[in-house]
């Protein structure tokens, strides 16, 4: 037992990868599941599997998430971009031309991972018939998170002062995150539409699939939803998003069930969330995102979300096959609650 806590949820795995663990399931990406990975690599054939990290597009998707903001580093009192040294003064003798940048990124924009100081939950973790704030393996809030120190916007538009003390991205960074993955293909069955897909019709979907998910297997979802945010060239119809929104149902027990029994190590969809989002209301106090909260929360397993797969998809398909080499880490980004990545499929 923890010394953080002496009672954990119903369903969790805390402690399960030892007290101070901030991995989760990614401690099941070892050196042969790996090996997996690599043994699928037939053709060589690689996939991006991010969409450019200006999509969506504007903030309708997300009113608190805004695109990237690009700009020129200074030198000489001027902008670094095109900047020739013999202009400048600098030195008349060199003949290079410098362009240099920075970026401004809201970190789950676009196609990204979600860490497990994302989300957390109210739970009386120390038995004292008291709920408090807690995240995965019973890290607190206040050991955790430092609180904005004040609630001013800067001038980018954000509060300052938050940063995750533990359970940060750049553990799932270290981890490499690289292993064998799997396609399960929900818009071949499904099409375009708004659907919360439980564990019956998903049972349905890997039979007919021929679809095998060991311990220690990444599970991507294809659902077209990202391919719609392609189609729309940054200007998002939240109607038409809505209208292709497929995802899981976070209010199936079975499905969560099966989320904790298959050993899975991460969870990723081309979707915003993974699963259809505002979940069935529930009488009583209960979480928003319930498969957050029992994938972050509970169990430690990360989520992908928008990212690009329809031509993996595709790909496998047409070949049969629904297994591939997936290498992608997030930014080793200290104290993040999400990152962008950029992954890759080999197959």
């Amino acid at each position: 037992m923890s010394p953080r806590w002496k009672q954990r949820p119903p369903g969790s795995n805390w402690g399960d990868f030892g007290p101070d663990d901030q991995r989760g399931r990614m401690n099941l990406l070892t050196p042969e599941k790996a090996l997996q990975g690599v043994a699928e690599v037939k053709a060589g054939k690689r996939f991006c599997l991010s969409l450019p990290l200006d999509y969506p597009g504007g903030n309708r998707v997300n009113s608190r998430r805004l695109p990237p903001r690009r700009f020129a580093t200074a030198r000489s009192g001027r902008a670094n971009f095109n900047f020739n040294f013999l202009l400048s003064g600098e030195n008349p003798l060199h003949t290079d031309v410098v362009c240099d940048d920075g970026v401004l990124i809201w970190l789950q924009y676009s196609t990204q991972w979600d860490s497990f100081a994302h989300v957390g939950s109210q739970f009386d973790a120390d038995g004292d018939g008291v709920a408090e704030t807690v995240f995965y393996n019973g890290w607190r809030a206040g050991e955790h998170i430092i609180a904005p120190e004040h609630n001013e916007l800067s001038p980018w538009g954000c509060y300052e002062g938050g940063e995750a003390r533990r359970l940060g991205i750049e553990n799932m960074a270290e981890s490499c995150v690289q292993g064998r993955a799997v396609m399960i293909d929900l818009f071949a069955h499904f099409g375009r539409c708004r659907k919360a897909v439980g564990y019956d019709e998903l049972m349905r979907v890997m039979e007919a699939d021929k679809v095998e998910l060991e311990p220690g297997d990444m599970a991507c979802f294809y659902t077209g939803w990202s391919d719609v945010i392609l189609e729309m060239g940054r200007e998002v119809d939240t109607n038409r998003l809505d209208a292709a929104y497929l995802g899981l149902d976070g209010r199936d027990d079975k499905l969560l069930q099966w989320i904790t029994d298959s050993g899975v190590a991460a969870l990723i969809a081309d979707n915003y969330a993974v699963e259809l989002l505002p979940a069935r209301a529930l009488p009583g106090r209960h979480p928003s995102m319930p498969l957050h909260e029992h994938c972050l929360f509970k169990l430690g397993v990360h989520l992908g979300e928008i990212w690009y797969l329809r031509e993996l998809a595709q790909w496998l398909r047409a070949n049969r096959r629904n297994r591939f080499l997936l290498t992608a880490p997030p930014l080793r980004l200290p104290g993040a609650v999400g990152s962008p990545a950029t992954p890759v499929a080999t197959v």
